[in-house]
């Protein structure tokens, strides 16, 4: 089990993560780029292990495809974007002149896996000792 301090850190490294899926506007740009798949730190497609998620273009987006697709401006979905890429959501990769983002599995989402355990592992213990009310020790 984490110690206090260990908690706080894991915490404090998915707060970007939080902040990027706090917002509807970024939550309907990884809806977007959810059609063109999923992808590891190493680029490699892994929708094809995920039942029923059959990703049907190609590998990521560039701006103006997005743009198309959320009727936002430029502007705005690069700003989200790039909250996206800090956030180790999305990743991109360069093809001649153009910028193609697609959705990534990054260390942070790693983290906040690691966070859930984390809270579940608290969550049981807790219910494991029995509470002052319970025990008549007030």
């Amino acid at each position: 089990m984490l110690e206090a301090g260990d908690f706080n850190k894991l915490f404090r490294d998915c707060m970007p993560l939080f902040i990027a899926l706090g917002d509807e506007v970024r939550l309907s740009i990884i809806g977007v780029l959810a059609s063109t798949g999923l992808y590891d730190d190493h680029e490699k497609n892994i929708a094809a292990s995920l039942e029923g998620y059959r990703p049907d273009g190609a590998h990521g987006m560039n701006v103006k495809e997005i743009t198309e697709q959320t009727n936002l401006s430029r502007p705005a979905i690069s700003h989200h974007l790039k909250i996206l890429k800090d956030a180790g959501l999305v990743n991109v990769r360069r093809e001649g002149t153009s910028n193609y983002y697609y959705l990534t599995i990054a260390d942070s989402t790693k983290e906040l896996r690691r966070l859930g355990t984390y809270l579940q592992e608290l969550l049981s213990s807790a219910k494991e000792q029995p509470s002052p009310m319970n025990t008549g020790n007030l």
